[in-house]
C-alpha cells in the first residue's frame, strides 16, 4: 500500500472517558502511524466528532445547525490529534471544505497531493462541509478523492457483525463481506450514503478495533484482525 485514509471514531480517542480526549489512546495511534510514514505511506486522516458531540439525539436543535456544531467537534479533533502527531515527530496539515481562518487550510487535491509528497499526514476536518452528510460520508468521498487505495476504519468495535455485538452476546463476526451484501442486510458498517458511494466508486475497507494492541500497523502490514469490506 502507497496511500491510505485513515478513519478515526472520535469515541475511540475519548477510550473509557467516552467524551474529551484521552491523550494515552492518541499518542498510541500517533506512534503507530509514525511507523507507516517512516516506511514511506501517505496517509489522510478523517476523524469523527462523537466524543464531542451526537446532536441528533437532540430534538430541539435545527438539523442544519447540529450538523454545522459536528463539523465543528471534527475540526477541533483533528487539530488536537496533529498536534500529538506532531509531537512524535511528524509533519502535519489539516484542511477544512470551508474556510477557519489561520486554523486550517482549504481542502484541494492539488495541495493534499503536494502535502503527501513532501511526507505531511493530511488531515481532512469538517465534513464534507454540508449538512446532512456524515464523517462517514466525508471519509469515502476523501478517499476517493485523494485516490488511496483502501479506508482503514478504526473503531470502537473490532469489525463487521451480522448483529450489534453490544446487544447480542451471539453476533458473529466476518472476514470477510462484500459492500454489496453490507448494504442489502443494513449492516451499518458505515451509512448507507457512504456505502453507495463505496460501491459505485469500488472503494474498499478494512475495519478493525482502534484499542486492540498495534492494531493500524498490524492491519496494514497484512495481519488484520478484523473484517475485509470488498467491493
Amino acid at each position: 500500500m502507497k496511500r491510505v485514509l485513515l478513519k478515526l471514531s472520535g469515541e475511540a480517542l475519548a477510550g473509557d472517558k467516552k467524551t474529551g480526549f484521552d491523550e494515552p489512546t492518541v499518542t498510541k495511534v500517533a506512534k503507530q502511524v509514525k511507523v507507516l510514514a517512516d516506511q514511506g505511506m501517505e496517509i489522510g486522516i478523517v476523524i469523527g466528532g462523537g466524543n464531542f458531540w451526537r446532536g441528533r439525539s437532540s430534538e430541539n436543535i435545527d438539523r442544519t445547525k447540529a450538523d454545522q456544531i459536528g463539523m465543528l467537534a471534527t475540526v477541533m479533533n483533528c487539530i488536537y490529534v496533529s498536534e500529538i502527531f506532531r509531537s512524535v515527530g511528524m509533519k502535519t496539515s489539516v484542511m477544512t471544505p470551508f474556510a477557519c481562518g489561520a486554523f486550517t487550510e482549504l481542502f484541494s487535491k492539488d495541495k493534499a497531493n503536494e502535502n503527501f509528497a513532501n511526507g505531511v499526514v493530511t488531515f481532512f476536518a469538517g465534513g464534507t462541509g454540508h449538512p446532512y452528510f456524515s464523517t462517514d460520508t466525508a471519509t469515502v468521498l476523501r478517499a476517493i478523492e485523494i485516490e488511496a487505495e483502501v479506508i482503514l476504519l478504526a473503531k470502537s468495535i473490532d469489525g463487521v457483525y451480522d448483529s450489534d455485538p453490544k446487544d447480542n452476546p451471539d453476533a458473529k463476526k466476518f472476514d470477510e463481506i462484500s459492500i454489496a451484501e453490507v448494504i442489502d442486510r443494513k449492516l451499518g458498517v458505515v451509512d448507507m450514503t457512504a456505502s453507495i458511494l463505496c460501491m459505485e466508486n469500488k472503494m474498499p475497507m478494512l475495519v478493525f478495533g482502534l484499542n486492540q494492541e498495534n492494531s493500524i500497523v498490524d492491519t496494514v502490514n497484512g495481519t488484520l484482525n478484523g473484517t475485509k469490506v470488498t467491493v
